[in-house]
């Protein structure tokens, strides 16, 4: 029986009985398309490997990104699968280790099946093509005579027995530089891609294997917990780093196993041989800091995002804007306001470090493997060559949360002590600290021609960010706090219908709290803002929303799918809030929206298109929104395995919702306060409506991104329905009780035309 043990790195590289799939280093290392890269100066010296077949015909694949519960480990193995001609069962995924895989960049906006899969499908079709090669060798055959057929080959014609592809590479090494060009398998020969397949990942926790982070053991490991500063969630300021006065040691002196109490610039923690022995002393160490001063004041978050200092960057600009306006019969301008949000990770974040003899080894959730080893080495002072991250499952984040800070927290810890030590965050921390979604503001003028056309559309974004560093990095000083804003305010920031004059720009601004990416980047604020006026325009033209948008959308893929999810939806036409209906004190609406995801900086690449449409009740004395029935449509190309973009579609919807109806991040003297479930309610089961969802079948295209365009219709719809209920528009999410409550007041005592 064949070993289930696989190769390590170095078998693979130098071993025989194989057939690798390799490219030579870039350096400096370059990110996929759409990726930021590191501030790293390692220099890899050995080749990055894609494909390894094995003696036995199994199959290893090395892809750069991570599986944050998404499914691509199952998604990626089916396209190897697919193109070498082997059963699923005998690929196996490596992801997102360092040392093993390629640099590939952070996993962010869906963009591993879209674009990192790409050469990782290349090299499973090279491999399979020089296994024809050997087996017409083989056979004395040629090649248009062979055919692969689970993990063989074998002559079309005749009898002969089948060569496996282990036979082939026996006492021989076989390494193919990775090339640009080569023969894919056609689509319509596929037999796994584009067919539902069960996620590899699920047996394992079913059967409670080592697979969380949080689960990691070590022998003779110690457990640390962390201190933090009283600057909470803010990571720019001259505070920062700065403000630690005093720690009195003597105040948990003999606590039971406490091993050492470790201080360097504002990172304060604790060792102790138990989990909870870490706590206790945590609760009790004395601390002294010095309060912050000059916080950025948060009681107004509109005046906030405006008083912050911008740099006007134009993104488009055609025809004449301004001339148009002047002409038009109707003018429109709205501001809309985002919160901060968090993303909430159900568990607060882990990480085990072992430091020992100059070299340091992470076992981490963190989405940024190879950023995290760049940060890590800058924080130790180690070369990148002696920090190995070991990268394990997390608690979803859909974003940047606590993984990448908690791993250099349990590094710092481990140097100290030097033992290994496991950390774990407490949930005031995780929700305190996280880099939070940020909060946006959009400013947008239209207009609307006497003959009930669009006459102009002018938009700026302002979205707060840095690039959130790792944190102990700016409490030990090592990193100063940034001011420099991070450029992500232009995603999907163009409309997608014709406007005939438009000019799109972003206000580039540094943060006010601490804040990353989190699903759907600026592009969901900024489609809230563009399908939100897109609704206002069709009312004030006396036409349906669904025919109006229809009639300006540019993409006939979107045309098509936003016809769809209103056939299914059963979308009678009429003008928004012309038949309001109340039931025992209930107005019903519906609405409907439309986008794609457009990542990277502009004018950047599109991923997904979807659309929703929306029927909700609203209860105005209570202000109680529900929502009943939901039909939600993608377009994601070629689905490589609809069934996980089905769940990737629901994720999104449930979270969407949830961001919608209840999240944002509230502040009290500047200070976030949202440190706890209560404080930051997010959606119950018990709230979810009846969800549809169409998926359209697109195998002649291009696979595209799917984990964040779902989300982005979500607002809007959901606001389009609330004005199509009770005819007042909502521009400031989260739309709950009391926002209703106060918006319809605010409705009572002045034109609709004016609620903001």
């Amino acid at each position: 029986m064949a070993s289930t043990t696989l190769p390590d790195r170095q078998a693979l590289l130098h071993g025989t009985d194989l057939l690798v799939v390799y490219r030579e280093p870039v350096i400096p290392p370059k990110p996929a398309p759409g990726q930021p890269g590191t501030h790293s100066d390692f220099v890899p010296t050995e080749p990055e490997l894609f494909i390894a077949v094995l003696a036995d015909s199994r199959v290893m694949a090395f892809n750069g990104h991570v599986d944050l519960g998404t499914g691509i480990r199952t998604a990626l193995a089916q396209i190897v699968a697919e193109e070498l001609e082997v059963d699923l069962e005998r690929v196996t995924m490596v992801l997102g280790h360092p040392f093993e895989v390629p640099n590939q960049g952070p996993t962010i906006a869906s963009a591993t099946i879209q674009i990192t899969a790409e050469p990782l499908r290349r090299a499973a079709a090279q491999a399979r093509e020089h296994l024809l090669d050997l087996a017409a060798s083989h056979y004395g055959v040629a090649r248009g005579r062979l055919r692969c057929v689970e993990g063989a080959i074998q002559p079309v014609e005749g009898d002969h027995p089948a060569v496996s592809y282990g036979e082939l590479l026996h006492g021989e090494r076989h390494a193919l530089t990775l090339a640009d060009d080569v023969p894919l398998k056609p689509v319509s020969d596929y037999r796994l891609v584009g067919r539902a397949a069960p996620r590899v990942d699920i047996p394992d926790k079913v059967a409670g294997k080592l697979t969380f982070v949080h689960d990691m053991r070590l022998p003779d490991m110690l457990h640390g917990r962390v201190i933090r500063p009283p600057y909470t969630g803010h990571d720019r300021g001259s505070f920062v780093g700065t403000s630690l006065l005093g720690v009195d040691e003597a105040s948990v002196a003999g606590m039971p196993g406490l091993i050492q109490v470790v201080v360097i610039g504002d990172f304060v923690g604790v060792v102790a041989e138990r989990e909870e022995q870490a706590a206790a002393a945590a609760r009790r160490l004395q601390v002294s800091w010095r309060q912050p001063e000059g916080l950025p004041q948060l009681d107004d978050l509109e005046m906030a995002l405006r008083e912050l200092p911008a740099q006007r960057r134009p993104l488009l600009e055609e025809g004449d804007v301004e001339g148009a306006l002047a002409k038009a019969a109707h003018r429109v301008s709205r501001t809309y306001v985002w919160p901060f949000q968090l993303h909430g990770s159900i568990g607060p974040s882990c990480s085990v470090a072992d430091y020992r003899g100059d070299r340091l080894q992470v076992w981490s959730g963190t989405q940024n493997p190879h950023s995290l080893r760049a940060d890590l080495s800058r924080l130790m002072g180690l070369d990148e060559s002696l920090v190995t991250i070991t990268r394990m499952e997390a608690a979803g984040c859909y974003g940047r949360n606590c993984a990448d800070d908690v791993g250099a927290d349990a590094a710092l810890l481990s140097r100290a002590v030097g033992r290994p030590v496991r950390v774990q965050l407490t949930r005031e921390q995780e929700h305190g600290w996280e880099p939070k979604g940020a909060a946006q503001l959009m400013e947008v003028q239209g207009g609307l021609n006497a003959d009930g056309s669009p006459a102009a559309y002018r938009f700026v974004a302002r979205y707060p960010s840095n690039n959130a560093p790792t944190l102990a990095l700016l409490l030990t000083g090592i990193v100063k706090p940034s001011d420099i804003p991070f450029e992500m305010g232009d995603r999907t920031s163009v409309p997608p219908y014709r406007y005939p004059h438009r000019q799109i720009a972003c206000d580039d601004v540094p943060t006010l709290v601490r804040a990353s990416w989190l699903r759907g980047v600026s592009a969901m604020p900024n489609t809230f803002a563009h399908e939100s006026h897109i609704d206002e325009l069709a009312q004030l033209a006396g036409e349906d929303p669904v025919a109006y948008r229809l009639r300006y959308l540019a993409d006939p893929r979107a045309v098509e799918l936003t016809e769809a999810v209103a056939m299914r939806a059963g979308w009678q036409p009429r003008i928004a809030h012309s038949l309001p209906r109340v039931v025992d004190g209930w107005h019903h609406g519906r609405g409907v929206a439309y986008a794609q995801y457009v990542h990277s900086k502009f004018p950047g690449f599109g991923a997904a298109l979807a659309a929703w449409v929306v029927e909700l009740k609203v209860h105005p004395e209570s202000g109680r929104i529900v929502i009943e029935r939901l039909v939600v449509g993608q377009d994601a190309g070629l689905m490589v395995n609809p069934a996980g973009v089905r769940h990737q579609v629901h994720g999104n919807v449930i979270q969407t919702l949830s961001r919608t109806l209840k999240e944002r991040v509230a502040f009290e003297d500047d200070l976030p306060v949202s440190r706890e479930w209560g404080g930051y309610p997010i959606l119950r089961f018990s709230e979810l409506p009846e969800i549809d969802v169409i998926l359209l079948e697109r195998s002649e295209a291009p696979p595209l991104g799917v984990g964040e365009s779902t989300s982005l219709p979500g607002a809007p719809a959901i606001a389009n329905a609330l004005y199509d209920a009770i005819g007042v528009r909502f521009t400031r999410p989260p739309f709950t009780p009391e926002l209703v409550r106060r918006t319809l007041a605010a409705a009572r005592s002045v034109p609709v035309e004016a609620i903001g």
